[in-house]
């Protein structure tokens, strides 16, 4: 693929990402922050961020599965999925986080944790996309295009 076109494909699917609720402007921020000093700043916050939320979401599953789930050791985890997302960026794990939390309030978490996973991997997986064609374009001589919220 031509390198204007990849540049252009990135543009069009970042800007899906925002226009579909996946990411906020938190990520923009996150974006800024990288220069050529730190050229994997993003990748490897997000990365981090995975491991952490694999990680979480394994601790959450293993509570839930209890006999007698102890909300007092369910939320901490939620809020702390909830945090990790919100400074990324990621919008909707972070809003299924706070849908989660209400219901740990009332002691009811069936599909909470579904829903959570699911706006996780969705987020995951979209991300990962949004990575391999910004390596695509690097690989190809190309520069990563500046995105802005004007949309």
């Amino acid at each position: 693929m031509e390198l204007v076109q990849m540049q252009k494909s990135l543009q069009d699917y970042t800007k899906s990402l925002f226009l579909e609720g996946v990411l906020d402007s938190q990520f923009l921020q996150l974006q800024q922050l990288q220069d050529e000093s730190n050229p994997d700043f993003v990748s490897q916050v997000v990365t981090l961020f995975f491991q952490d939320s694999d990680r979480i979401l394994n601790d959450l599953s293993l509570s839930l599965d209890q006999q007698v789930v102890d909300f007092k050791k369910v939320d901490p985890h939620v809020h702390q999925l909830k945090g990790s997302s919100s400074s990324i960026g990621a919008q909707r794990v972070k809003n299924a986080c706070v849908v989660f939390r209400s219901f740990c309030e009332q002691q009811n978490v069936e599909a909470c944790l579904q829903q959570v996973k699911q706006e996780y991997y969705l987020v995951k997986n979209r991300l990962e996309t949004l990575f391999k064609l910004e390596q695509q374009i690097v690989a190809s001589g190309g520069m990563i295009p500046a995105m802005e919220l004007g949309f």
